[in-house]
């Protein structure tokens, strides 16, 4: 399962690692994770907040291209699981480019997004927990519980400081 989470910056952080996330409204990072099925992290990647999910994922994964090459070709498809911000044609045509044959390996599959007519069967209304999704979900929670990742920090040496 994969997902994005974007975080905001703090007043210290480095003017190289502030984007803008319109979805999220938030100026800082955009952190991307990569889950197996129990949420441990797999692959993680950092951008700018204005980076695309599309975009960041294909930066992740090309990042760890070595790992889709070793897997054999005999075992079953590995299925990333995504919610629908995520475009897996332009996924698929993009990682095609950088490894032909990565597509015999994995296989991308949309989380399903309950319809209307079943949050009303349910009696819901609004956000209605996805099973499958709450797995990554949980994961980024994990994440936002540790005090040194709720906010950007991050900053070069020397930039507001003296070179000591």
């Amino acid at each position: 399962m994969i997902d994005s989470q974007a975080v905001k910056n703090t007043c210290n952080a480095s003017i190289e690692s502030k984007g803008f996330c319109f979805y999220k409204c938030t100026n800082g990072i955009k952190r991307h994770l990569a889950v197996d099925t129990l949420g441990f992290p797999f692959f993680t990647h950092c951008t700018k907040a204005n980076v695309s999910d599309d975009q960041g994922l294909i930066e992740m994964l090309s990042q760890n291209l070595d790992y889709f090459r070793a897997k054999p070709d005999d075992i079953p498809k590995t299925t990333i699981l995504l919610d629908n911000g995520y475009h897996p044609e332009m996924l698929t045509a993009a990682l095609q480019a950088l490894y032909p044959q990565i597509m015999t390996k994995i296989q991308f599959e949309l989380a399903p997004k309950p319809t209307k007519a079943e949050k009303a069967a349910q009696g819901k209304t609004g956000f209605v927990v996805v099973a499958t999704r709450w797995v990554i979900e949980r994961s980024n929670a994990w994440m936002e519980r540790c005090k040194s990742l709720v906010k950007n920090f991050e900053r070069k040496r020397g930039q507001c400081d003296s070179q000591s």
